[in-house]
């Protein structure tokens, strides 16, 4: 769907100098296989750029990640929700977050076009919003 780099070296650093913002990062014993973005938005908090080696997909660490973000949110930030952005053709995506609590909002963003982000291969991409209540 996507053509270019999904983000930069500047964008990282960003991402992880600013206070509320974090990258959680999983490796085993010789390289980074998984990593998400949480980010703290007043009383919720942002869930993104949630990353799994291809090779590990559907063994559950994706889940732990999320999970990871969500107690870290809860149990640090004292946040009320997460968050999201996710594609909105991607059902696939949706459906998977669905499973883990998440719901959809109705609202949708357009996705900005720009070198960082990534290029669009077709046409209309848009982001829709997804939010997970979390329980104290």
């Amino acid at each position: 769907m996507l053509d270019g780099s999904r983000t930069d070296r500047e964008e990282i650093l960003s991402l992880i100098t600013t206070p509320g913002s974090m990258i959680l990062l999983c490796s085993d014993q010789s390289a980074i296989i998984g990593s998400v973005h949480v980010r703290q938005e007043g009383s919720s908090c942002y869930l993104g750029m949630l990353v799994v080696n291809p090779e590990l997909q559907g063994g559950g660490l994706g889940s732990q990640l999320m999970q990871a973000a969500e107690n870290h949110a809860r149990h640090v930030w004292a946040s009320e929700k997460m968050t999201m952005s996710v594609i909105s053709s991607r059902a696939e995506l949706i459906a998977y977050y669905e499973r883990r609590g998440y719901r959809r909002t109705g609202e949708m963003k357009p996705f900005v076009i720009d070198d960082v982000h990534g290029i669009p291969r077709i046409e209309g991409i848009e982001f829709e919003i997804l939010e997970k209540v979390l329980d104290k």
